[in-house]
């Protein structure tokens, strides 16, 4: 029998969809983490990006904490949190994807607000409105697609990364995975392949949501003409001190 008919038993019997250690229930701790890790993300870069964003300061602190969250490896950070006063269990997970989800969160808010056209900016000012009135009525709304934008990176990354909370014991549906390998390749291969697909099938699922929500999300006055935010937000920063 091959590898992919062992995903497919595997995946039709419904013990291993209802059974405490479950995908039902797996599933659920792998959203829980990753929204988790999101909201926490949210919460330090947008403040910070949007800020940097409206001074205009801070572009290349921006780009070079972007491009330097590339080099640092996710397993490496899952490793060390629990060995230090953090422990192990759900916060050094969380904490560890939360960092991995802050460089697109904050590089999407810093460009959001950098991108609005400065006669638009000009026009609020002229028009007697504060710096926090301009960053509320203006700034920001014309921001919503890099937001949004980076809202979704941000949530499709962390959902496929909390695959490797697995390696800490930290749930998710990473557990299939390692349970699988921990059976060999010959018993358990169908159980990796079918957690593989159920990781990937989850971020296409979330991709294809949060896509959905940034067009409603849109301004009305924006969704004619409106272009996407580039993919490489770190190629669109400007280098500003």
């Amino acid at each position: 029998m091959s590898v992919i008919q062992d995903a497919i038993l595997w995946l039709n019997d419904p013990l291993n969809w209802t059974n405490p250690d479950g995908i039902i229930a797996r599933t659920g701790e792998h959203l829980w983490i990753s929204a988790a890790a999101v909201a926490l993300g949210c919460a330090v870069a947008w403040p910070l990006g949007i800020w940097l964003g409206h001074v205009g300061r801070g572009g290349a602190a921006v780009v070079t904490v972007t491009n330097l969250s590339r080099a640092i490896p996710t397993v490496a950070l899952l490793t060390i949190f629990p060995l230090t006063v953090i422990g192990f269990g759900p916060r050094a997970i969380i904490l560890a994807m939360a960092l991995f989800a802050i460089p697109p969160l904050l590089a999407n808010a810093y460009l959001g607000l950098r991108e609005v056209d400065p006669e638009v900016r000009d026009a609020g000012r002229g028009m007697g409105l504060s710096g926090w009135q301009l960053l509320r009525k203006v700034e920001l709304p014309l921001a919503v697609p890099y937001l949004a934008n980076g809202f979704r990176i941000a949530a499709v990354q962390v959902i496929a990364t909390a695959t490797l909370a697995a390696f800490v014991n930290g749930g998710g549906l990473g557990m299939i995975i390692s349970r699988g390998f921990g059976l060999g390749l010959n018993a358990g291969g169908g159980q990796v392949l079918a957690g593989g697909l159920l990781v990937a099938l989850l971020c296409l699922g979330m991709e294809g949501l949060l896509a959905l929500a940034e067009k409603a999300l849109l301004p009305r006055a924006l969704r004619r003409g409106a272009h996407r935010p580039p993919a490489s937000v770190s190629d669109a920063l400007p280098g500003e001190g």
